[in-house]
Protein backbone atom coordinates (compact mmCIF):
# COMPACT_ATOMS: atom_id res chain seq x y z
CA UNK A 1 0.00 0.00 0.00
CA UNK A 2 2.73 2.47 0.59
CA UNK A 3 4.56 1.28 -2.42
CA UNK A 4 1.29 2.37 -4.11
CA UNK A 5 0.80 5.39 -2.76
CA UNK A 6 4.75 6.38 -2.97
CA UNK A 7 3.75 5.68 -6.84
CA UNK A 8 0.80 7.63 -6.89
CA UNK A 9 2.56 11.28 -5.40
CA UNK A 10 5.08 10.64 -7.83
CA UNK A 11 3.53 10.09 -10.99
CA UNK A 12 1.18 13.52 -10.55
CA UNK A 13 0.20 16.11 -7.78
CA UNK A 14 2.42 17.27 -6.83
CA UNK A 15 5.29 16.24 -8.02
CA UNK A 16 7.07 19.02 -9.59
CA UNK A 17 5.80 20.15 -12.78
CA UNK A 18 8.56 20.76 -15.32
CA UNK A 19 9.24 19.84 -19.60
CA UNK A 20 10.68 16.96 -20.00
CA UNK A 21 9.42 15.30 -16.92
CA UNK A 22 5.78 16.21 -16.66
CA UNK A 23 3.75 14.54 -19.65
CA UNK A 24 0.87 16.36 -20.83
CA UNK A 25 -2.49 14.97 -22.64
CA UNK A 26 -5.10 17.24 -24.55
CA UNK A 27 -8.27 15.84 -25.72
CA UNK A 28 -9.82 17.94 -28.37
CA UNK A 29 -8.07 20.00 -30.65
CA UNK A 30 -9.74 22.46 -32.71
CA UNK A 31 -9.41 26.54 -33.23
CA UNK A 32 -8.60 26.83 -29.03
CA UNK A 33 -7.37 23.60 -28.07
CA UNK A 34 -5.01 22.89 -30.81
CA UNK A 35 -3.24 26.44 -30.61
CA UNK A 36 -3.23 25.72 -26.79
CA UNK A 37 -1.37 22.20 -27.13
CA UNK A 38 0.86 23.34 -30.00
CA UNK A 39 2.24 26.28 -26.81
CA UNK A 40 2.99 23.26 -24.56
CA UNK A 41 4.76 21.43 -27.10
CA UNK A 42 6.87 24.64 -27.67
CA UNK A 43 7.47 24.67 -24.51
CA UNK A 44 9.14 21.31 -24.30
CA UNK A 45 6.54 19.50 -22.95
CA UNK A 46 5.38 16.09 -24.55
CA UNK A 47 2.21 15.88 -25.46
CA UNK A 48 -0.63 13.22 -26.38
CA UNK A 49 -3.44 14.27 -28.07
CA UNK A 50 -7.12 12.98 -29.22
CA UNK A 51 -9.10 14.05 -32.12
CA UNK A 52 -12.45 12.56 -33.56
CA UNK A 53 -11.25 13.87 -37.00
CA UNK A 54 -6.96 12.55 -36.72
CA UNK A 55 -6.82 14.30 -39.86
CA UNK A 56 -6.94 17.52 -37.93
CA UNK A 57 -3.94 16.61 -35.84
CA UNK A 58 -1.50 16.88 -38.67
CA UNK A 59 -0.13 20.26 -37.79
CA UNK A 60 0.64 18.93 -34.08
CA UNK A 61 2.03 15.58 -35.24
CA UNK A 62 4.44 17.28 -37.77
CA UNK A 63 5.65 19.47 -33.99
CA UNK A 64 6.28 16.26 -32.18
CA UNK A 65 2.90 14.93 -30.43
CA UNK A 66 1.73 11.51 -30.32
CA UNK A 67 -1.77 10.41 -31.51
CA UNK A 68 -3.68 8.28 -29.14
CA UNK A 69 -7.00 6.26 -29.92
CA UNK A 70 -9.35 7.77 -27.16
CA UNK A 71 -9.30 10.11 -24.47
CA UNK A 72 -8.64 6.84 -21.80
CA UNK A 73 -5.34 5.88 -23.97
CA UNK A 74 -4.29 9.59 -23.41
CA UNK A 75 -4.65 9.65 -19.73
CA UNK A 76 -3.12 6.79 -20.03
CA UNK A 77 0.21 8.28 -21.61
CA UNK A 78 -0.24 11.47 -19.27
CA UNK A 79 0.37 13.03 -15.72
CA UNK A 80 -2.34 15.61 -16.65
CA UNK A 81 -4.65 15.85 -19.03
CA UNK A 82 -6.45 18.83 -20.55
CA UNK A 83 -9.85 18.63 -22.94
CA UNK A 84 -11.22 21.18 -25.16
CA UNK A 85 -14.72 20.06 -26.59
CA UNK A 86 -17.70 21.27 -27.63
CA UNK A 87 -20.34 20.96 -25.05
CA UNK A 88 -21.33 19.32 -21.82
CA UNK A 89 -22.31 16.50 -23.82
CA UNK A 90 -18.95 15.93 -25.12
CA UNK A 91 -17.25 16.22 -21.69
CA UNK A 92 -19.06 13.77 -20.19
CA UNK A 93 -18.12 11.47 -22.81
CA UNK A 94 -14.57 12.05 -22.96
CA UNK A 95 -14.13 12.38 -19.61
CA UNK A 96 -16.27 10.00 -17.76
CA UNK A 97 -17.11 7.22 -20.33
CA UNK A 98 -16.40 4.11 -18.20
CA UNK A 99 -14.55 2.62 -21.19
CA UNK A 100 -13.05 4.91 -23.10
CA UNK A 101 -13.50 8.40 -21.23
CA UNK A 102 -10.10 10.04 -19.75
CA UNK A 103 -10.53 9.04 -16.08
CA UNK A 104 -11.25 5.88 -17.10
CA UNK A 105 -7.46 5.50 -18.04
CA UNK A 106 -6.08 8.05 -15.64
CA UNK A 107 -3.51 6.92 -12.56
CA UNK A 108 -4.35 8.17 -9.23
CA UNK A 109 -2.34 11.52 -8.85
CA UNK A 110 -3.47 12.34 -11.93
CA UNK A 111 -4.79 15.71 -13.03
CA UNK A 112 -7.55 16.41 -15.27
CA UNK A 113 -8.20 20.44 -16.09
CA UNK A 114 -11.13 20.94 -18.06
CA UNK A 115 -11.44 24.30 -20.69
CA UNK A 116 -14.23 23.76 -22.22
CA UNK A 117 -17.00 25.99 -21.53
CA UNK A 118 -19.30 23.60 -19.72
CA UNK A 119 -22.20 23.40 -16.89
CA UNK A 120 -21.05 23.79 -13.28
CA UNK A 121 -22.74 21.14 -12.38
CA UNK A 122 -20.95 18.70 -14.48
CA UNK A 123 -17.56 20.20 -13.34
CA UNK A 124 -18.61 19.39 -9.69
CA UNK A 125 -19.72 16.03 -10.91
CA UNK A 126 -16.37 15.43 -12.70
CA UNK A 127 -14.59 16.67 -10.04
CA UNK A 128 -16.51 14.36 -7.23
CA UNK A 129 -15.66 11.54 -10.24
CA UNK A 130 -11.97 12.09 -9.77
CA UNK A 131 -11.89 12.27 -6.24
CA UNK A 132 -13.40 9.05 -5.52
CA UNK A 133 -10.51 7.38 -7.91
CA UNK A 134 -8.07 9.06 -6.23
CA UNK A 135 -7.23 11.96 -8.61
CA UNK A 136 -7.91 15.64 -9.17
CA UNK A 137 -9.81 17.91 -11.41
CA UNK A 138 -9.94 21.27 -12.50
CA UNK A 139 -13.04 23.63 -14.42
CA UNK A 140 -10.72 26.25 -16.47
CA UNK A 141 -12.66 27.23 -19.65
CA UNK A 142 -10.93 30.48 -21.03
CA UNK A 143 -11.61 33.46 -22.56
CA UNK A 144 -9.36 35.32 -24.92
CA UNK A 145 -10.47 34.06 -28.45
CA UNK A 146 -8.17 32.41 -31.01
CA UNK A 147 -5.37 35.15 -30.85
CA UNK A 148 -5.51 34.57 -26.73
CA UNK A 149 -5.13 31.00 -27.76
CA UNK A 150 -2.59 31.34 -30.63
CA UNK A 151 -0.70 34.50 -28.70
CA UNK A 152 -1.01 32.60 -25.13
CA UNK A 153 -2.81 35.42 -23.39
CA UNK A 154 -6.07 33.94 -22.35
CA UNK A 155 -7.62 34.70 -19.17
CA UNK A 156 -7.56 31.06 -17.52
CA UNK A 157 -10.94 31.18 -15.20
CA UNK A 158 -9.85 28.30 -12.75
CA UNK A 159 -12.30 26.30 -10.17
CA UNK A 160 -11.32 23.07 -7.57
CA UNK A 161 -8.75 22.40 -5.10
CA UNK A 162 -6.92 25.80 -4.76
CA UNK A 163 -3.10 23.81 -4.22
CA UNK A 164 -3.97 21.87 -7.46
CA UNK A 165 -4.31 24.87 -9.24
CA UNK A 166 -1.56 26.60 -7.95
CA UNK A 167 0.22 23.60 -8.80
CA UNK A 168 -0.63 23.66 -12.38
CA UNK A 169 0.96 27.41 -12.70
CA UNK A 170 3.88 26.19 -15.31
CA UNK A 171 1.81 24.87 -17.35
CA UNK A 172 -0.96 27.84 -17.25
CA UNK A 173 1.99 30.27 -17.74
CA UNK A 174 2.21 29.42 -21.42
CA UNK A 175 -1.26 29.80 -21.74
CA UNK A 176 -2.26 33.13 -20.30
CA UNK A 177 -2.75 34.08 -17.00
CA UNK A 178 -4.70 31.82 -14.22
CA UNK A 179 -6.96 33.31 -11.94
CA UNK A 180 -8.37 30.77 -8.46
CA UNK A 181 -12.12 31.46 -9.08
CA UNK A 182 -13.10 29.55 -6.05
CA UNK A 183 -14.75 25.22 -5.63
CA UNK A 184 -15.49 23.09 -8.37
CA UNK A 185 -17.69 24.65 -10.49
CA UNK A 186 -16.43 28.37 -10.15
CA UNK A 187 -14.56 28.23 -12.77
CA UNK A 188 -17.53 27.46 -15.25
CA UNK A 189 -19.81 29.80 -13.72
CA UNK A 190 -17.25 32.78 -14.53
CA UNK A 191 -17.16 31.86 -18.16
CA UNK A 192 -20.91 31.83 -18.36
CA UNK A 193 -20.53 35.56 -16.81
CA UNK A 194 -18.37 36.45 -18.81
CA UNK A 195 -20.35 35.15 -22.09
CA UNK A 196 -22.84 37.10 -20.85
CA UNK A 197 -20.59 40.59 -21.12
CA UNK A 198 -18.86 39.21 -24.46
CA UNK A 199 -22.42 38.56 -25.92
CA UNK A 200 -23.23 42.62 -24.85
CA UNK A 201 -20.27 43.63 -26.65
CA UNK A 202 -20.48 42.10 -29.36
CA UNK A 203 -24.27 42.95 -30.05
CA UNK A 204 -22.98 46.99 -29.19
CA UNK A 205 -20.13 46.38 -31.89
CA UNK A 206 -22.42 45.21 -34.41
CA UNK A 207 -25.03 47.74 -33.97
CA UNK A 208 -22.92 50.70 -33.56
CA UNK A 209 -20.82 49.59 -36.92
CA UNK A 210 -23.86 49.32 -38.72
CA UNK A 211 -24.98 52.89 -37.44
CA UNK A 212 -22.06 54.21 -38.34
CA UNK A 213 -22.22 52.44 -42.08
CA UNK A 214 -26.08 53.69 -42.84
CA UNK A 215 -25.45 57.61 -41.43
CA UNK A 216 -22.48 57.92 -44.14
CA UNK A 217 -19.40 57.64 -41.28
CA UNK A 218 -15.87 56.17 -42.95
CA UNK A 219 -16.36 52.61 -40.32
CA UNK A 220 -12.57 52.29 -40.31
CA UNK A 221 -11.77 55.85 -39.12
CA UNK A 222 -15.16 55.15 -36.73
CA UNK A 223 -13.84 52.33 -35.18
CA UNK A 224 -10.21 53.19 -34.65
CA UNK A 225 -11.72 56.88 -33.02
CA UNK A 226 -13.66 55.09 -30.53
CA UNK A 227 -11.12 52.57 -29.93
CA UNK A 228 -9.43 55.01 -28.16
CA UNK A 229 -12.62 56.61 -25.63
CA UNK A 230 -14.96 54.57 -23.40
CA UNK A 231 -16.10 52.28 -26.21
CA UNK A 232 -12.93 50.44 -26.69
CA UNK A 233 -12.93 47.12 -25.45
CA UNK A 234 -11.14 43.80 -26.29
CA UNK A 235 -13.98 42.55 -28.07
CA UNK A 236 -13.78 45.32 -30.08
CA UNK A 237 -9.58 44.94 -30.86
CA UNK A 238 -10.25 41.15 -31.55
CA UNK A 239 -13.80 41.24 -33.45
CA UNK A 240 -13.63 44.89 -34.84
CA UNK A 241 -11.81 44.78 -37.79
CA UNK A 242 -12.78 41.28 -38.42
CA UNK A 243 -16.27 42.41 -39.14
CA UNK A 244 -15.22 45.55 -40.98
CA UNK A 245 -13.10 43.14 -43.57
CA UNK A 246 -16.10 41.16 -43.32
CA UNK A 247 -13.75 37.89 -42.10
CA UNK A 248 -16.11 35.89 -40.28
CA UNK A 249 -14.30 32.61 -40.21
CA UNK A 250 -11.67 33.69 -38.16
CA UNK A 251 -12.40 32.96 -34.51
CA UNK A 252 -14.91 30.21 -32.77
CA UNK A 253 -17.92 29.18 -34.10
CA UNK A 254 -21.50 31.50 -32.97
CA UNK A 255 -23.37 27.67 -31.83
CA UNK A 256 -21.02 28.05 -29.01
CA UNK A 257 -22.21 31.27 -27.63
CA UNK A 258 -25.37 30.18 -28.00
CA UNK A 259 -24.66 26.96 -25.83
CA UNK A 260 -23.24 29.31 -22.81
CA UNK A 261 -25.86 31.86 -23.05
CA UNK A 262 -28.55 29.10 -22.54
CA UNK A 263 -26.50 27.69 -19.89
CA UNK A 264 -26.87 31.61 -18.14
CA UNK A 265 -30.68 31.13 -18.32
CA UNK A 266 -31.17 27.50 -17.43
CA UNK A 267 -33.44 27.18 -14.20
CA UNK A 268 -31.18 26.67 -11.51
CA UNK A 269 -27.73 24.89 -11.58
CA UNK A 270 -28.68 21.16 -10.24
CA UNK A 271 -28.83 22.66 -7.01
CA UNK A 272 -32.01 24.40 -6.33
CA UNK A 273 -34.88 23.96 -8.37
CA UNK A 274 -36.97 26.62 -7.45
CA UNK A 275 -33.97 28.88 -8.48
CA UNK A 276 -34.13 30.91 -11.39
CA UNK A 277 -32.18 33.02 -13.96
CA UNK A 278 -33.70 36.26 -14.99
CA UNK A 279 -31.39 38.02 -17.34
CA UNK A 280 -33.71 39.68 -20.01
CA UNK A 281 -30.00 40.93 -21.62
CA UNK A 282 -28.94 37.56 -22.02
CA UNK A 283 -32.09 36.38 -23.89
CA UNK A 284 -32.19 39.31 -26.45
CA UNK A 285 -28.19 38.44 -26.91
CA UNK A 286 -28.90 34.23 -27.07
CA UNK A 287 -31.40 35.82 -29.97
CA UNK A 288 -30.00 37.72 -32.03
CA UNK A 289 -26.76 34.99 -32.18
CA UNK A 290 -29.48 32.61 -32.95
CA UNK A 291 -30.75 34.36 -35.58
CA UNK A 292 -27.63 33.91 -37.57
CA UNK A 293 -27.76 30.35 -37.00
CA UNK A 294 -31.33 30.00 -38.22
CA UNK A 295 -30.03 32.50 -41.88
CA UNK A 296 -27.53 29.46 -42.05
CA UNK A 297 -24.40 31.04 -40.62
CA UNK A 298 -24.15 29.03 -37.57
CA UNK A 299 -20.53 28.37 -38.16
CA UNK A 300 -19.29 31.70 -38.74
CA UNK A 301 -17.74 33.70 -35.79
CA UNK A 302 -19.06 35.91 -33.43
CA UNK A 303 -17.97 39.15 -35.34
CA UNK A 304 -20.75 37.87 -38.07
CA UNK A 305 -23.80 39.50 -35.94
CA UNK A 306 -23.25 42.42 -37.70
CA UNK A 307 -25.44 40.88 -40.32
CA UNK A 308 -28.10 40.10 -38.54
CA UNK A 309 -28.42 43.92 -37.61
CA UNK A 310 -27.86 44.75 -41.10
CA UNK A 311 -30.74 42.02 -42.31
CA UNK A 312 -32.99 43.77 -39.77
CA UNK A 313 -32.33 47.16 -41.13
CA UNK A 314 -32.92 46.44 -44.87
CA UNK A 315 -28.86 46.97 -45.44
CA UNK A 316 -27.37 44.90 -48.27
CA UNK A 317 -23.62 44.28 -48.14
Amino acid sequence: MAMEEATATAFGFPAEVRPGATRVGWVGIGVMGGAMAARLLAAGYAVTAYARTPAKAGGLVAAGARLADSPASVAAASDVVFTMVGNPGDVRAVVLDAASGALAGLRPGGVLVDCTSSSPSLAREVAAAARAAGCHAVDCPVSGGDVGARDGTLALLAGGDEAVVAWLAPLFAHLGRPTYMGPPGSGQSSKIANQIAVAGAVVGLGESLAFAGAAGLDERLFLGAVSKGAAGSRVMDIFGERALSRDFTSGGAVRYIIKDLGMALEVGDGQEEDEVNVLPGSALYRQMFSAMAANGDGELCLQGLITVVERLNGIRK
